[in-house]
Parts: C-alpha cells; structure tokens; sequence
C-alpha cells in the first residue's frame, strides 16, 4: 500500500478535470490573442472559466484575473498594491506563507514599506487587538493575512479582519490558497481587496491560479510585457491550466460538504488512533480542534527521539507521503518558520498529514500503524 497524505503540498488532478483540459491540449490550440476562428474559439472558453470563478466566490468577472499560481497571486497583490497606492506601511503575521512573509521582507528591505508582525499565542492564535491598535495609530496599511495555515491549519477570522480593517482604511489581502475548493468564500460579503487560488491545491492543474481584486483598487501590472488579462498581466495565456482550474473549482463546490464531511472523519479518526497508540503524541497549533482548524491538515508533534531526525525518510520507506511543513521550503534544513514562531519543542518530531477526497480509512490506520511501530522500536 502506497499511502499519499501531502494534499496541503498538491491533490491529484480529478479525471473530470482531465477530460475538460484535453481537447484544449490536442485540438483547440489557438491564440486567444488572435482575432481568428481559433483564438476567438479558445478566447471564449478562457472567459467562460472566468465567468465560472467569478460566479462561485460571488465576484465580477472583471474582477478576475488568472496567474501562475498562489506565490504570483500573492506577489501582486502585496508588490502592486503597496506601490501603486503609495503605501508605506504593512501588517502581516510571522505564520504566513513565504509568497507573502518573503515579498513584504523584500519589500521592508528596499525601504518602500515598514513591516509590523502581530503577536500570535503559542497555539497560533493572532491578537487582532493588536492588529486594531496599529492600524489606529498607522496612516493607509496594506494587510496580509491568511485565511488558514499551510502548516498547523489555524483558521484565522478572515471576516473579523476585514471588518478591522475597513474601519480604518486598510487594504485586505487574503492568502486563501489553502481554503479555496474546501471552503465557500463571498468576496461580497466578506468586504476584502484582494483573494487568491491555486488550481493544484483542490485537484486542478499545476501552474495556474487567480486572483480577485476588488473593482474599487487600482493597481498596475506585475508583470508587464503584453495587454493580456486586461492589461493585468502580460503573457500567453496558460489556456488548459485555465479551463481545469475552472472545472476544479466548480466540482470542489459542487461536492464540497460531502467531500468535507468525509475528510473529517479521516482527521478525527487520525486524532482518535494517534491518541491510543502512541503515548505523549501532541499536536500543533489547533490543528486538532474541530472548527478552529483545516479539515484538510493535522500536524502531528511526537516524543523526543533519535528517530525524528530521520522521521519523513522512514515513513517514506513505509511508503507513505507526508510533510515536515511547506513543500515550498522542504529543501531548506531551518525547521519550520511557522512552529519556531509559536514555540514549538523543535525537537520533537513534527510531522503534517494533509487529506482529500480520495484517502481512506485503510489507508488512515496503516499511516497510524506505521508511526506507532516506529516510536516502539525506539523505546523497546
């Protein structure tokens, strides 16, 4: 049995998604820049994915616009909006993902913008107190903040920030690649500037994703260089990325409190195992408490070992797939950003098990199964 329980890295492609991204592969291949029968074929079909996303997270059209992915998405919304908008302070949190921590860093470097943190407790809560007193005190800010972490799964209050920050005048922007496909999101009512998507993460295609500006910024290109996606971003578009992100995001709404309800019996059911076979087993943030968390991640803490340096190679040896954090950084040997911010005992062994549509219960007991052997091994 080959186990894969990475989702939060990628999700496997769903053979609907195949089919609809197949005849754009082999058949309409046209430029949809050209004016002709084959651009304007494919042009049509870009802008019925986009009438697609936009109608599902309740948005405008024209206020969609498609990119490479979750990091691009988020690069131009923090990049563009900060210097379109002549903005010199920002606020994020130090439990973002890098697409955002690394571009507002970059960005504190150069002297644009100052950074200001908020404070998180030990479990990865954020103190939106403090997120108010700054603002109070602050002229315009840019705000980042995701709407759940990669890692530990904390599910931040994304319409309390929202309301926060239109008190005071804020740009919101949201890192939502982890809650878009598992997650219904209004950008109406949710009152934010700027969402993001990423096709890869709920069973799209790799390469492709979105973003949502509110139709009320104004913002120049990020990457300039042609007049596509309404001058928004210069390039070919990635035309079957498009079209599969489109289906992804429609079957992930349309099967979403089936798929929800399945995956969290395979959370609850990991929590329950790990619980009953392993002694001292703990877990991060709230990544194991119900609503407060992903239903898509559980990050696992285990007993100081000698183990736990080796921990990923040996469940990779037992053939299953899981992470020590972000896939994004796996080949940085700093630890976790994200635990290290929270304190966590770095040296534990942290494990992050991520789910879909497509894991079983089998599959959840020999995952339970293998650890607990492991760590049996060690105390014998």
């Amino acid at each position: 049995m080959r186990v894969y329980l990475d989702n939060a890295a990628t999700t496997p492609i769903d053979k609907e998604v195949f089919e609809v991204m197949a005849p754009f592969m082999l058949e309409h291949y046209g430029n949809p820049s050209s004016i002709h029968a084959h651009g304007r074929q494919v042009r049509a079909a870009i802008e019925g994915a986009r009438k697609t996303v936009a109608g599902l997270i309740n948005a405008s059209p024209s206020e969609i616009f498609f990119t490479s992915g979750g990091t691009e998405a988020d690069n131009l919304a923090i990049i563009c909006s900060i210097r379109s908008l002549g903005i010199k302070h920002a606020i994020s949190s130090p439990l973002e993902h890098h697409a955002v921590l690394h571009s507002l860093e970059a960005l504190e470097k150069t002297g644009e913008v100052e950074l200001t943190l908020l404070k998180v407790d030990e479990n990865g809560v954020l103190d939106l107190d403090h997120l108010e007193q700054t603002l109070a005190s602050q002229p315009r800010t840019f705000v980042s903040v995701m709407h759940a972490n990669n890692e530990i799964g904390n599910l931040n209050d994304i319409q309390a920030i929202a309301d926060i920050c239109k008190k005071y005048d804020a740009i919101f922007h949201s890192d939502t690649v982890q809650t878009m496909g598992h997650y219904r999101h209004d950008v109406q009512a949710l009152g934010l500037n700027f969402l993001v998507g990423s096709g890869h993460k709920f069973h799209g295609p790799k390469g492709v994703g979105f973003i949502y500006v509110d139709s009320s910024v104004k913002i120049n290109p990020l990457i300039q260089g042609g007049s596509q996606e309404r001058n928004m971003r210069g390039g070919t578009e990635n035309v079957y990325g498009i079209i599969g992100l489109a289906k992804a995001l429609e079957i992930a709404y349309r099967d979403m409190d089936q798929h929800h309800q399945h995956i969290q019996r395979l959370k609850d059911h990991m929590i329950f195992k790990l619980r009953e076979q392993i002694e001292d087993v703990q877990f991060n943030g709230l990544s194991a408490e119900g609503d407060k968390s992903l239903y898509t991640v559980l990050n696992v803490s285990l007993p100081v070992s000698e183990m736990n340096e080796m921990l990923l190679f040996n469940l990779d040896i037992n053939k299953i797939s899981a992470s020590g954090g972000s896939a994004c950084t796996s080949g940085v040997d700093l630890g976790s950003h994200v635990l290290r911010a929270i304190g966590s005992d770095m040296e534990r062994g942290n494990v992050r098990f991520s789910f879909s549509k497509y894991n079983t219960v089998e599959e959840i007991d020999y995952a339970v199964a293998t650890l607990a052997k492991l760590y049996q091994k060690e105390t014998v």
